[in-house]
């Protein structure tokens, strides 16, 4: 893209302030700039036109879940069908790493975050052993995919190869960055964050599956006949990936997803909840329960909305194909967004000052037809890390990874 390009596409959008240092920058900074302006979506500034009507929700009802008591009695079938399907190849993994450590006190990508007290364990290496344990079972390396972003990419990449990816066999993992979203005021007016570079983010945790296809890796899926991906955060570091007991699940019931997840502690548990909107398996986030809600009880007494997801998932490769072309919703979330003032210094806000734009993994469960909700042991695979102190935090997560035999 050259410069008349970068131009007429800021002016369609009412964008061509972030050319207003163009002349000043050199020639480096100039094709940074117009590679980003090429690179940027400026079609999700239109959400502001419909903020009121983003967040609707439709008509939510329970979605009855596969409870502990009911997975027992199969779990030895489940599991020889699920590890069936990782030595046939057909399970690849997806670790959504792109995240930073900022809340940890960190400057560096969120993964190499190290939590051991008498050696070093990083949180990337409690993942890693967590899959080893199915790579053994089953005598198979599963493909893993690592979405990292624009601002931890490189220093990710780097960590794994300085620790010889901890074991695991490098010819099967691939690294991708994720999509960047602009960042803007409560105008729509985009942020610059450097005079040659507009103030972006990482476009959500629904954006790994079209990140994934434009940095070419789907090409990488139908070589190796993937046919299922195990999608999971970075920060659980209990967490069982590509579970052969869980695959096995979602494949016997022939469902198009998957979803993990554990029992709340209480209604008022931070944690999105399964559910059904309009007929169809979505999730509604803990903001979102009504009193209502939360008070409602089952034909057995319990809580109705009861179970609270992980961020671990298992989508079918062909669902995902048929709903990629989709336009998934997108979320508007208030934020604090560094930028440069009129003098073209930088500002670093104490108070949010504009909006990022966020497409989110509930939104493409509820684009598909059928959803396994599926409890887990929570003290075996849910350990949070999210702080440093407290709740969901360093500490928390230490303490139950000792409680599971981890040497810290």
């Amino acid at each position: 893209m050259n410069y008349q390009e970068a131009l007429n596409k800021c002016k369609e959008w009412n964008q061509e302030h972030v050319l207003q240092y163009y002349e000043e920058l050199n020639e480096k900074e100039k094709q940074e700039l117009l590679a980003q302006i090429e690179e940027t979506d400026f079609s999700v500034l239109n959400s502001l036109k419909n903020l009121e009507n983003i967040a609707k929700k439709g008509v939510v009802s329970p979605l009855p879940s596969m409870q502990l008591s009911e997975i027992e009695p199969m779990k030895e079938h489940y599991e020889t069908v699920g590890l069936e399907a990782i030595r046939q190849g057909k399970v690849g993994a997806v670790l959504l790493a792109g995240g930073m450590g900022t809340r940890l006190g960190s400057d560096a990508p969120k993964g190499v975050y190290n939590i051991g007290l008498t050696r070093d364990l990083y949180i990337f290496e409690c993942l890693i052993h967590n899959m080893m344990d199915v790579v053994k079972s089953a005598d198979a390396w599963i493909p893993l995919f690592v979405m990292t972003s624009d601002k931890n990419h490189d220093a990710t990449v780097n960590f794994f190869a300085e620790h010889d990816y901890f074991g695991y066999n490098s010819e099967k993992v691939w690294f991708f960055k994720q999509e960047m979203a602009p960042a803007s005021d409560y105008n729509g007016k985009i942020y610059m964050e450097a005079k040659n570079k507009m103030s972006t983010s990482p476009n959500g945790n629904g954006g790994w599956f079209i990140s994934m296809a434009r940095n070419g890796l789907l090409d990488v899926v139908h070589k190796r006949g993937i046919e299922w991906l195990n999608v999971f955060a970075v920060d659980n570091v209990l967490q069982k990936i590509a579970d052969p007991l869980f695959v096995g699940a979602v494949i016997e019931k022939n469902v198009e997803v998957g979803e993990k997840v554990v029992r709340k502690v209480n209604p008022d548990e931070k944690l999105g909840v399964v559910c059904l909107e309009d007929g169809r398996p979505s999730i509604v986030e803990y903001y979102e329960l009504t009193d209502k809600m939360r008070d409602e009880r089952d034909e057995n007494g319990d809580y109705a909305y009861n179970f609270g997801v992980i961020l671990n998932y298992l989508f079918s490769v062909s669902a995902l194909e048929r709903i990629m072309s989709r336009k998934l919703a997108l979320h508007v979330v208030e934020k604090k967004i560094p930028y440069l003032d009129k003098s073209g210094n930088p500002v670093k806000p104490e108070e949010p000052n504009g909006y990022k734009y966020e497409q989110l993994v509930l939104d493409m469960i509820h684009e598909l037809d059928s959803c396994l909700s599926f409890e887990v042991v929570r003290e075996h695979e849910f350990a949070p890390i999210k702080n440093k102190t407290g709740v969901d935090s360093v500490e928390s997560a230490r303490e139950l990874l000792q409680k599971n035999g981890v040497a810290l």
